[in-house]
């Protein structure tokens, strides 16, 4: 027994997987954006609170000690404490799971930033950068596999004058062309 896709088939299965996916699809397309933009805003979070402190952190750099950021984190009730990091411009930076401080050396001023998840955004980000659980990681697997059919399968559905042969293809490799181009000049 010979496979047959037919076109109505192929539509019907071109349709079906993208409704199934049309949501990651979107959520997918808008953190990738979001994701993107990163160095202009943060995508997951957004500034809750924020304060200016005055501090006894000063130069020199070595006289910053862990034991110095702790007190500091209790006297401000910030909890959560990651790291801290003295910069080449003597900005100390202290990053806690909620908030991150910033604290110029040479003044002892500086800026407490407490952060809030983005509602949705955040959550989309999450999904796309996440790669922690295994049926997470097969889910995704299968919707890379789905968009690839999805993309593969557009390609033909259409007959005649706006066909894949008579028009698509150099619409094809006009998109095509742009990615390569930034791999030739940028990788």
């Amino acid at each position: 027994m010979a496979f047959n896709l037919s076109n109505k088939k192929l539509r019907n299965l071109h349709r079906d997987i993208g409704y199934v996916f049309v949501g990651l699809i979107i959520a997918f397309a808008i953190s990738g954006i979001a994701q993107n933009h990163r160095k202009q805003f943060k995508p997951e979070k957004y500034v809750y609170e924020f304060k200016r402190v005055e501090t006894d952190f000063r130069l020199p750099k070595e006289t910053i000690t862990k034991e110095a950021v702790e007190a500091f984190s209790k006297q401000y009730q910030l909890e959560d404490f990651k790291q801290f990091d003295v910069r080449k411009d003597s900005t100390l930076v202290i990053a806690y799971k909620d908030a991150d401080v910033t604290i110029k050396l040479a003044t002892g001023k500086g800026e407490i930033n407490i952060w809030k998840k983005k509602p949705v955004l955040a959550q989309m980000v999450f999904l796309h950068k996440f790669n922690g659980n295994n049926w997470w990681l097969l889910y995704s697997d299968i919707f890379a596999l789905a968009l690839i059919f999805i993309a593969i399968s557009g390609l033909f559905l259409m007959k005649g004058k706006y066909s894949f042969s008579k028009r698509g293809w150099w619409m094809m490799l006009i998109g095509l062309i742009v990615p390569i181009v930034m791999l030739i000049l940028f990788y």
